[in-house]
């Protein structure tokens, strides 16, 4: 074993030292808290209000009772539909003879409400509509237009609960809420107010009139009905008009619904039965006109102001929801897409590789293995390497990069002929490699990391691309050693599919991104004319890959040629690597965004799919989980679970043909529903944190990685 002590590399002011780069790291720190602490409430902000604004209900005649009302006075239960109890007596009012007053409920809707209204301007028919809270806010205009056409606007509560059946303080809401819709949209306040689910004055039970007393407490008139035209069953034209025709002279209040579903046979009877009344003799008009009454007076100001904050917080979040639910199909589509894409193009690769062969390859190879700290992994390592079975023979150079523990003494034990070692101060793993590269002897130059061990022809295999002249670089397939619990099964099953499938892809299209540190194979031609490993980015050998990618050399996927690496063996750690992985890709991106320009394979497909696949995609991702808790906490939970159902299976199928591909056992799939709850959460917290790193602007240091010394019990049986 020969040793060598390279000079130190050059020194440079290190920032950090200065009193102001902390201050400034603090001011970072802050500013992503606050970003995410927005993005945190906004998403909160909008499940609750899409929750408490968007709950869904059924016609008011659909929700029929079975209570008593013993203690509802019979003047009430025999009396008109209009009940005025604002002086302390229950009062009921009735229409005059031969006068019919229209009453429409759950509105306004955007489609059925503008075509009543169009039916009453055509007959000149007034009526009074009730509203729900959120319908208003989300349609002003066409509240507006109600009371811009003469016609009545009552409170039919905010979110259309049964009034009898929730909690005081939540009735006090529902109706001021709804008072404050309809100053925003009118400039008007209302009232009257129909409850939810009510119908006829004998059908008020005992908690029925205990919302009736306490809506007149509030100086509401409670409005029922006289008549229910029962259109909500859509029993037909005919049958709607026979339902809403007086029998005699008497006035009533008939009930109709501009929205809660398809009203055409509302808008079509309408057209019957109003010239068929007028003709009859009966007069239209509003409740309030009926009973002489201002039912509409003017809002005040705060209530307009109030009112309109309200609206903007409910539209507000019923976009940033839209938005979630679009952003979401577009990443259900990437992912189909994506899925379509892997499985055509692997396997074409498959089938390609093993009609061709690459011909034979034996010149000799310089093995460069950059270590810090890895004492307990780089005596299994490096004895793998040089043990390789290749033809033309292998040198390993070990870069000790001023490593505090025994790294360089477990490398000289090992006494190994074809390993030498180089000991530099510490100056990164860019700097290590590049040391490694000068101390090379060959123009094939194989790069390991210290935490991997190889297969014994692992590196014969590796090279053999390189009989193509146009070969600049050769990925080789990285594999976990360490996956007997579940962090290391799940981080099998992400390397089995992403790393493997994906290169397959990108090597079918010219395009591979990042040649692996653990496993990867370079033309020393190449290396110089890229200038070698850049200290720029903190993925070094995606930033290398693509420079090589970019000076006209091909890259290339060699799946036999397999590494054994340890993975992180805790969460945290885990969460170390990959924001450094997910923050230095990012990095490499920017730094080689002007290949788009340039006439490559790797500029015009190679980035447009890292950017695509690689960062949006999983950026969008996470809404797919996230609007699935949604649909399964407020929405149809049978639809919801169909459509995440599916998605399972699109990644159970793509998973089982990567371990085919990759011949690996099936086994460890069976935790890979739960690595889609868990682990891939974890991943996108990730991403998110190192997008949050780049925007604001924080240069990452490199974190190193805590060994456990797993290679030191063998490659994995399966």
């Amino acid at each position: 074993m020969t040793i060598y002590q390279a000079t130190p590399p050059p020194q440079v002011d290190d920032p950090s030292s200065t009193g102001r780069i902390p201050a400034v790291r603090r001011q970072r720190r802050l500013l992503r808290a606050v970003l995410a602490v927005i993005a945190l409430v906004v998403i909160a902000t909008v499940v609750v209000v899409e929750v408490y604004t968007g709950a869904g209900f059924s016609p008011d005649g659909t929700n029929p009772r079975s209570e008593v009302s013993n203690k509802v006075p019979e003047k009430v239960t025999d009396g008109g539909p209009v009940i005025d109890m604002r002086n302390g007596q229950p009062e009921s009012l009735r229409m005059p003879k031969r006068t019919i007053a229209l009453t429409f409920d759950d509105g306004p809707d955007p489609t059925w409400t503008p075509k009543i209204l169009d039916v009453l301007a055509k007959y000149h028919a007034p009526a009074t509509f009730f509203v729900v809270g959120t319908q208003v806010t989300r349609n002003p205009g066409l509240a507006e237009r109600i009371v811009r056409e003469g016609h009545e606007i009552g409170a039919h509560t905010f979110t259309h609960p049964d009034l009898a059946r929730i909690p005081d303080w939540q009735r006090n809401l529902e109706n001021s809420e709804t008072q404050l819709a309809i100053a925003y949209a009118t400039g008007r306040s209302t009232l009257m107010l129909r409850p939810p689910y009510s119908s006829f004055p004998d059908a008020i039970t005992n908690s029925d009139y205990v919302t009736v007393t306490q809506a007149a407490q509030d100086g509401y008139l409670t409005v029922l009905d006289d008549m229910d035209s029962e259109d909500w069953q859509k029993p037909g034209v005919r049958q709607i008009v026979r339902n809403a025709t007086p029998r005699g002279d008497d006035g009533e209040v008939i009930l109709f619904h501009d929205a809660g579903g398809n009203r055409e046979e509302s808008v079509a009877a309408l057209n019957v039965l109003i010239p068929q009344l007028q003709a009859d003799g009966y007069t239209f008009t509003t409740v309030g006109a009926a009973m002489h009454m201002d039912v509409n007076p003017e809002a005040s100001a705060s209530a307009v102001w109030r009112g309109r904050a309200m609206a903007w917080t409910v539209r507000g979040s019923d976009g940033v929801l839209r938005l979630l639910w679009y952003l979401m199909i577009i990443a259900g589509g990437l992912i189909a897409i994506r899925t379509l894409v892997l499985f055509i193009f692997a396997w074409a690769h498959a089938r390609q590789r093993r009609r061709s062969s690459w011909g034979s390859m034996d010149e000799p190879v310089t093995i460069v293995v950059p270590a810090y700290n890895e004492e307990k992994n780089i005596g299994a390592a490096v004895t793998s390497l040089a043990q390789s079975q290749h033809g033309g023979g292998v040198e390993v150079v070990v870069v000790d990069d001023g490593s505090t523990d025994s790294t360089a003494d477990e490398i000289k034990k090992l006494k190994l002929p074809n390993v030498r070692l180089v000991q530099v101060p510490n100056g990164g793993k860019a700097n290590a490699l590049n040391t490694g590269m000068a101390f090379a002897s060959n123009e094939l130059i194989v790069m390991v990391d210290a935490d991997t061990v190889v297969d014994p022809d692992s590196i014969h295999r590796l090279i053999q691309p390189f009989a193509d002249e146009t070969v600049g670089a050769v990925a080789g397939n990285v594999k976990v050693v360490n996956r007997r619990g579940l962090l290391g099964k799940w981080q099998h099953i992400e390397y089995v599919i992403g790393f493997s499938l994906d290169r397959r892809l990108y090597d079918t299209m010219g395009c591979i991104s990042t040649i692996p540190g653990a496993l990867g194979a370079f033309r020393r031609k190449a290396l110089t004319q890229v200038g070698g490993l850049s200290e720029d980015t903190l993925a070094e050998d995606t930033d290398l890959t693509m420079a090589i990618q970019r000076a006209g050399w091909r890259v290339v996927y060699e799946e036999s040629a397999k590494a054994y690496t340890e993975a992180p063996a805790s969460l945290g750690q885990l969460w170390k690597q990959r924001y450094r992985w997910s923050y230095g890709t990012m990095q490499a991106m920017w730094k080689h965004r002007h290949a788009l320009r340039e006439k490559t394979r790797f500029g015009r497909g190679g980035l447009p799919l890292i950017a695509l696949f690689s960062v949006l995609l999983p950026l969008l991702a996470p809404l797919i989980d996230l609007m699935a808790v949604y649909g399964f906490l407020f929405l149809d939970r049978k639809v919801t679970a169909i459509g995440w159902g599916a998605m399972m299976v699109v990644q159970v199928l793509t998973a089982v043909l990567a371990f085919r591909l990759d011949r690996e056992s099936l086994r460890p799939l069976w935790s890979l529903p739960l690595q889609q709850i868990v682990y891939r959460q974890v991943m996108y917290m990730v991403l998110v944190h190192s997008a949050l790193t780049a925007i604001t602007g924080r240069r990452l240091r490199w974190q190193t990685i805590r060994r456990t010394g797993a290679l030191t019990q063998g490659q994995p049986a399966g």
